[in-house]
């Protein structure tokens, strides 16, 4: 499915200051499951021997989020529509796997439950259900979604940062921090016993973003004015703002001097936000999370597979800080991961309705890309509040089943994005080089712990 091609002018290269946020809103959306609780979980179980693989995977993380950014920039369609152009399927697959990614609702279970560990008590079902509903309905009102979104997710990183240089200066000791960079560099490639494959997947899927997640910088790039994608209509609300035509599929611009100098341009700062952003930011809270984990968890055997370990977390900062370091761990910890539900909410809403748009609707004056957005999200809503109040409320089970298909959601596309680069895009600017051999690499990564998991699953059998 080939659809035609229009050719216009690069625009100019915005300044560095006014590209940050796509960078941003990548990391306050993925800096809760992984950050928050699955990495520290893993620390205080089995030590700082996984602080290797979290930083590998950031590293991969990066390599493949930069591919995603070259197709949009060079195209102002999204990864997923150019995925779409060869066969429909590819975006169907992906969109349903996104679903099951984000269906399950672990992130604001996570954060209900906290909430409750903060407060004293309270039902983390409801709790999770009228949140949903009120997320939903900030969504639905923003005139501009991505503004709202991106304004969420800089409060929540400033917040989370806050607290980071907070336990640094308060509770981390320098021995802590020299076991960390000592494991990091003499376990590598090791895996801790008692951590299955299926831990190191979901883990690995939560480490920075996962999945769909990082396939949505396309559509967060493309409304912040990247490239071509400054050719293409902004998600405008149907209720608040004035609704836009859907626009052309694809753009190319033309191969001169002018074009490819701008397009060094775009590119060397688009890598700049990114790791500034993005990597940088993942980099520090996952470090100093796992080594809080280590420094007031490690050792003990009254640590269970959910959130309650955070409880217990609390308590010891508040006998050996104070109470004001634990109220303030819990309420970032609640914002966190209540941040992050809503920003997944915004993820499979417009990672489905530029697919359905711009494949089977583009001529519907009924179903334009906002309205589709609102009725995924809505429908989002709906089936992750009947999945709770069927009973279905572990936490950590809800985020596990969540980054285990992220990561093999991840490695599909990462073959595709290959082929995507390196054939649908002119010469001058294709994925080659060092980013190719990292591609590759990326296959590898995640071919290896998906496949250590189904191998491990069927042995079980």
């Amino acid at each position: 499915m080939l659809t035609d091609t229009t050719t216009r002018e690069l625009p100019e290269p915005l300044s560095l200051r006014r590209m940050v946020g796509p960078g941003i809103v990548a990391v306050g959306i993925g800096m809760a499951a992984g950050e928050i609780i699955l990495w520290p979980y893993l620390t205080a179980v089995g030590g700082l021997g996984l602080l290797w693989l979290a930083f590998t995977t950031l590293a991969v993380q990066f390599v493949i989020n930069m591919e995603i950014e070259r197709y949009t920039l060079a195209t102002g369609q999204t990864a997923l529509m150019g995925f779409s152009r060869w066969w429909k399927g590819w975006g169907i697959i992906i969109c349903l796997a996104g679903a099951f990614q984000y269906v399950w609702p672990g992130w604001a279970t996570s954060g209900s439950t906290v909430f409750t560990y903060l407060f004293g008590g309270g039902d983390p079902v409801w709790i999770t259900v009228i949140g949903l509903v009120l997320v939903g309905a900030l969504l639905s009102v923003s005139k501009v979604i991505y503004k709202t979104v991106e304004r969420v997710e800089i409060v929540k990183v400033a917040l989370t940062l806050f607290f980071l240089a907070v336990v640094v200066v308060f509770v981390i000791s320098l021995s802590t921090w020299g076991e960390g960079a000592k494991a990091t560099v003499t376990e590598f490639g090791q895996i801790p016993e008692g951590i299955t494959f299926t831990l190191i997947l979901s883990a690995i899927g939560a480490a920075g973003a996962g999945g769909v997640h990082n396939l949505v910088l396309s559509n967060w790039i493309r409304d912040k004015r990247y490239g071509m994608g400054a050719h293409v209509p902004r998600l405008i609300s149907p209720i608040t703002g004035q609704e836009e035509a859907a626009g052309t599929d694809r753009y190319e611009f033309p191969i001169d001097e002018t074009s490819m100098s701008r397009w060094a341009t775009w590119w060397k700062r688009a890598n700049i936000e990114h790791l500034a952003t993005f990597v940088a930011v993942c980099f520090v809270t996952i470090s100093v999370m796992s080594l809080l984990a280590y420094e007031t968890l490690f050792g003990r055997d009254d640590l269970k597979s959910d959130p309650s370990f955070l409880r217990i977390q609390g308590e010891i900062f508040s006998d050996e800080v104070g109470g004001w370091l634990r109220l303030l761990f819990l309420a970032v910890a609640a914002v966190s991961l209540w941040a992050a539900a809503m920003g997944l909410l915004d993820i499979i809403g417009r990672l489905a309705s530029d697919f359905l748009r711009r494949t089977y609707l583009t001529d519907s004056a009924r179903w334009t890309e906002s309205r589709l957005y609102l009725a995924v999200v809505w429908a989002e809503i709906f089936l992750g509040s009947a999945i709770l109040l069927a009973g279905f409320t572990q936490p950590l089970g809800l985020l596990i089943v969540s980054t285990c298909a992220a990561s093999v959601v991840t490695l599909l596309y990462s073959i595709l994005l290959v082929r995507l680069n390196t054939r649908d895009l002119p010469a001058a600017i294709r994925l080659r080089g060092w980013r190719l051999v990292g591609m590759l690499l990326a296959i590898a990564f995640y071919g290896f712990f998906a496949i250590a998991m189904v191998v491990t699953q069927l042995q079980r059998l």
